[in-house]
């Protein structure tokens, strides 16, 4: 039977399976001529064919990958500049060293070493090293080192099959530490809104999607708060949304807003990413200090929903939107001054939200008519914050017959003015947030 093509280089000896034929290595050098390799039965219609080196030299250039275990006998001379140090005497040093450099050239390869029976301290030493098992010279036949060999090609496709399973745990967790230090922290102390968020990336096993959102309070005490989407749900999308939600909070620190941060924005979108077909979606809006009033940017995204009490939940408007940024390249986006009132709850989403079906086996999808619907029949039962945000996505994957397959980003601001009088009677003096005069209005951005 032909020896199968080996799947991953030296890796061969670690997936060899039952009834394939094995090959083993036999690395001895016996003067004397008494030690003879037994003959070997063929077990279950597997046959073990042998090559033999009389050194480690000769061993390195017979090592090929449909070598599937290696049988070292420990009493090999070797150089003393081989030797293991720390080893009992000059023996083991021998033994130990020519088994660690056999481990070295073949780090994927089963490895059994043979000793004297009287030497049982060498044989346990060579299985602490790295050896798979040890066997004694003078008790040595063929089933017994037929035996061996399966069980030591075995033991070390289930050691390599541990590794590969520990290094990708190791991965997945700096991974998963990686994205969870990138996804945002907001940065609202002073402020008198209360801010919820849910995430739910559309990749197996990420916590990263190419949506993002952040917000942040300008030391004037505007909020600015933002939502997007690049498109695609992949690691290259995740990645270039940090890029941007990074680049949107260090412009927003600067003190630019509406055109002028979305043109920036456009520009670090063009430079990092890796074809001109990517864009991205946006929504920002600013929040000014008295919370009564906002600016609203809409970059191909859709647009936010206000609910404000004893009145059903709307979409704010839409209509002045500009393009998505990646698009068009001297586009565009005009900032549309928005009346909030005193108490109110903003909630801004990105489109996984909304393009879920209605269900499983249909093709209409819920739609923003459908999710202002959903969220004023939640609204009704008393739903509010975090509890309304886990609601809006549980009912939306239960619609779709099962996980969504787009990324969904959905947040949430609230704003109590009767919680605020409460806690602040002065009206918010005293905490670093201007007043507005009498008939004052936010500035238009041009």
């Amino acid at each position: 039977m032909p020896v199968p093509e080996p799947q991953h280089g030296a890796e061969a000896a670690a997936e060899a399976s039952h009834g394939a034929d094995l090959t083993l290595l036999v690395i001895e050098d016996d003067p004397a001529g008494t030690f003879t390799v037994p003959e070997l039965p063929a077990a279950a219609g597997t046959r073990v064919r042998i090559r033999t080196a009389r050194n480690l030299t000769e061993a390195g250039r017979l090592l090929t990958d449909d070598v599937d275990c290696v049988l070292l006998d420990l009493a090999l001379p070797t150089g003393s500049e081989t030797r293991a140090s720390g080893a009992g005497n000059a023996e083991e040093a021998d033994g130990l060293a020519a088994l660690q450099h056999v481990l070295r050239i073949a780090p994927r390869h089963a490895v059994l070493a043979l000793t004297a029976q009287d030497d049982t301290e060498l044989a346990a030493a060579a299985v602490r090293v790295g050896a798979q098992d040890y066997l004694f010279r003078d008790e040595l036949d063929g089933r017994l080192l037929s035996r061996a060999i399966r069980y030591a090609v075995e033991r070390k496709r289930a050691d390599v099959a541990q590794r590969r399973l520990t290094e990708s745990a190791l991965r997945a967790q700096e991974n998963a530490r990686l994205e969870r230090g990138l996804l945002p922290t907001p940065l609202l102390e002073g402020s008198d809104l209360r801010f919820a968020a849910r995430y739910r990336p559309g990749r197996s096993r990420a916590l990263l999607g190419g949506d993002f959102y952040d917000t942040v309070r300008t030391p004037d005490g505007t909020v600015h708060v933002m939502i997007g989407d690049v498109c695609g749900h992949g690691p290259d999308e995740a990645a270039l949304g940090v890029e941007l939600r990074i680049a949107w909070r260090a412009l927003t620190l600067a003190g630019l807003c509406g055109d002028e941060l979305l043109s920036t924005l456009q520009q670090v979108l063009e430079h990092e990413r890796e074809s001109e077909e990517i864009f991205a979606t946006l929504c920002t809006v600013d929040i000014a200090p008295d919370g009564r009033r906002a600016g609203l940017c809409l970059a191909g995204h859709p647009a936010p929903l206000i609910a404000r009490p004893g009145r059903a939940a709307h979409l704010l408007p839409y209509e002045d939107g500009g393009p998505a940024l990646g698009l068009l390249p001297r586009a565009r986006w005009p900032r549309r001054q928005v009346d909030l009132g005193g108490s109110w709850s903003l909630m801004m989403y990105t489109d996984g939200l909304i393009e879920g079906r209605v269900s499983e086996s249909g093709t209409q999808r819920l739609g923003q008519d459908g999710m202002v619907a959903m969220i004023n029949r939640q609204l009704a039962q008393g739903l509010t914050g975090e509890d309304l945000l886990e609601a809006a996505v549980a009912q939306v994957r239960e619609l779709n017959g099962g996980e969504l397959t787009d990324d969904v980003a959905v947040l949430l601001l609230d704003r109590d003015e009767e919680h605020v009088h409460r806690r602040f009677p002065n009206g918010g003096r005293g905490r670093g947030i201007p007043r507005p005069r009498p008939g004052s209005a936010l500035p238009m951005a041009p």
